[in-house]
C-alpha cells in the first residue's frame, strides 16, 4: 500500500512538471512570452501625434472673397485711385512742441498726419467702399502686334467696391525722425505679426507698438475688416537706401577710409541686414509690395545722368538686393526727369526703364495716368493726404473724406486752413 502511495506521489509530481513546461499556468497576456523578466525597463509606446498647422491670421484676409464675389468689372478706362502717406507722427504733442524746431515743425505739419488722423482716414475711406488692390496687378506689360508696351488691367470686383492703391514713401525711419516723436523700426513680434519698436520721446522708455505705426495699424485694420482688401493686397513701401531700410541700417557708407572703422561698420551692417530679412518676408506674406524712392531721395529733374545711374546702382545693390525686383518707382519730391513726360522720352528716363522700372509714380492733385506710346513705361500721380491738403484742399478730398473731421487742430501748429477750398 506504501508502494501505491509513492508511486501516486510521483506520478502526480511528473504531471504537474509536464503541464508547466507546456504553459499550463498561461495568463491572459500570452504565457511566458509575456512575463517581464526581473530589473528589466520597460519603455512605454507613445503613439505618434500629427501636429495641428498653426494658422496665420492673414489668411483670412486673403480668401475672404470668393471669385463668384468678384462680379463687377473695373475697366482701363475708370479711375483707380492713389492715395500716398509718409511715415505718421506717433507723438504729435512733441513733434509740434519747443522740442522741435520752428522750420521742423512746419516740415512735419506740411507733409505727415498723426496717429489719429491716419486712423481716420482708414475708416473714411473703407465706409466711402473703397477696396485696396494691389498696384502690381493694375499694369501690365505685354507684347503684342504693335511690340512690348503696358496695358492697365481690368480688375474684377465685388459689387459696390472701388479700388484703391495706398503707397508709403520714405519707411526708412531716418535718424531726424527718431528724435521727433516717430517709431524706429519694423520687427517681427512672437506672435509672428509686424510691430514698430518705438521709444517714448518723455520718458526715454523703449517698447513695441502695433498702435503708434502706419503699418501695423494698416495690418489691423484689414484683419478687422477683411472686406477693405482684394485678394490680401495691402499696401507698396517706396523706399530710399541712404539710411538703411524699415529702420535697419543696410547701408554702405563710401566715406570711411579707416580699415578698423570699416571692418566694423561693416560687420554692424551686415548683422542689420540679417536682422531685417525677415520682417521683408513677413511684409511680403501679409500683402506687403516694395518699390524704389532713388537710393538718396534725389530730384531727377536737375541731376546729371551719371549721378541718376550711380544712385540706381547703389539702390539695386543695397535695396533690391534685399526686397526683390521691382517694376515701380516713386519720384523724390513728385519731381518728373522730363517734366511733362507723358510727352517726352530723355535719356535718364530711358536709363530708368532699361533698369526694370515700368511704371513712374509722381505726386499731383487728381490719380492722373498715362501709357507711354514711344516706350514700355506708364506714368501717373499720386494724391497726398498730409498737412497741406488737410488744411487747404478739403474738396478734392471729399470721395475720401472730410477733411474737416479730420485735421487735428488741437495739436497741430496754428499755421491757418480753408475749409472751402
Amino acid at each position: 500500500m506504501k508502494r501505491k502511495l509513492l508511486s501516486c506521489a510521483a506520478l502526480c509530481l511528473i504531471l504537474a512538471l509536464a503541464l508547466s513546461a507546456c504553459g499550463g499556468d498561461q495568463s491572459p497576456g500570452g504565457g511566458r512570452d509575456s512575463v517581464t523578466d526581473p530589473g528589466t525597463v520597460v519603455t512605454p509606446t507613445t503613439p505618434e501625434v500629427t501636429p495641428t498647422p498653426k494658422v496665420d491670421p492673414y489668411d483670412a484676409v486673403k480668401n475672404y472673397w470668393s471669385e463668384d464675389q468678384l462680379t463687377q468689372a473695373w475697366g482701363p478706362d475708370q479711375v483707380v485711385e492713389h492715395l500716398f502717406f509718409h511715415p505718421i507722427i506717433a507723438y504729435p504733442e512733441y513733434a509740434f512742441s519747443g522740442a522741435v524746431s520752428a522750420t521742423d515743425q512746419k516740415g512735419l505739419d506740411d507733409w505727415m498726419v498723426t496717429v489719429d488722423e491716419y486712423n481716420k482716414i482708414l475708416q473714411n475711406v473703407y465706409d466711402k467702399g473703397y477696396i485696396l488692390v494691389a498696384m502690381e496687378d493694375v499694369w501690365s506689360e505685354v507684347t503684342d502686334e504693335s511690340g512690348t508696351h503696358m496695358v492697365r488691367n481690368t480688375l474684377m470686383l465685388p459689387e459696390g467696391k472701388k479700388p484703391l492703391v495706398i503707397s508709403f514713401d520714405d519707411v526708412n525711419y531716418y535718424q531726424y525722425m527718431l528724435e521727433e516723436g516717430f517709431t524706429s523700426k519694423l520687427l517681427v513680434g512672437d506672435d509672428g505679426q509686424i510691430w514698430a519698436e518705438c521709444t517714448d520721446p518723455y520718458t526715454g522708455e523703449t517698447f513695441l507698438t502695433q498702435e503708434l505705426d502706419a503699418t501695423p495699424i494698416l495690418d489691423n485694420f484689414v484683419l478687422e475688416h477683411p472686406d477693405f482688401s482684394l485678394n490680401g493686397a495691402k499696401a507698396i513701401f517706396s523706399l530710399t537706401g541712404y539710411q538703411g531700410i524699415l529702420g535697419y541700417r543696410t547701408q554702405t557708407d563710401r566715406d570711411v577710409t579707416d580699415p578698423a572703422e570699416l571692418e566694423a561698420f561693416e560687420a554692424n551692417r551686415q548683422k542689420e541686414i540679417e536682422a531685417v530679412k525677415p520682417v521683408i518676408e513677413r511684409l511680403k506674406e501679409t500683402g506687403w509690395t516694395f518699390g524704389s524712392h532713388t537710393w538718396g531721395h534725389i530730384n531727377l529733374a536737375n541731376k546729371s545722368l551719371a549721378t541718376v545711374q550711380n544712385d540706381t546702382e547703389r539702390w539695386l545693390d543695397e535695396v533690391g538686393s534685399l526686397v526683390g525686383p521691382t517694376t515701380i518707382l516713386f519720384y523724390p519730391h513728385g519731381a518728373r526727369p522730363d517734366g511733362d513726360d507723358w510727352h517726352t522720352t530723355g535719356p535718364i528716363f530711358r536709363y530708368l526703364q532699361e533698369q526694370g522700372f515700368r511704371v513712374f509714380a509722381s505726386v499731383g492733385s487728381e490719380s492722373f495716368s498715362y501709357v507711354k506710346t514711344d516706350i514700355s513705361a506708364v506714368i501717373c500721380d499720386r494724391l497726398h493726404p498730409d498737412g497741406r491738403t488737410l488744411r487747404g484742399s478739403r474738396s478734392r478730398y471729399l470721395q475720401f473724406y472730410d477733411a474737416q473731421e479730420i485735421i487735428d487742430l488741437d495739436v497741430r501748429p496754428d499755421y491757418g486752413y480753408d475749409f472751402t477750398a
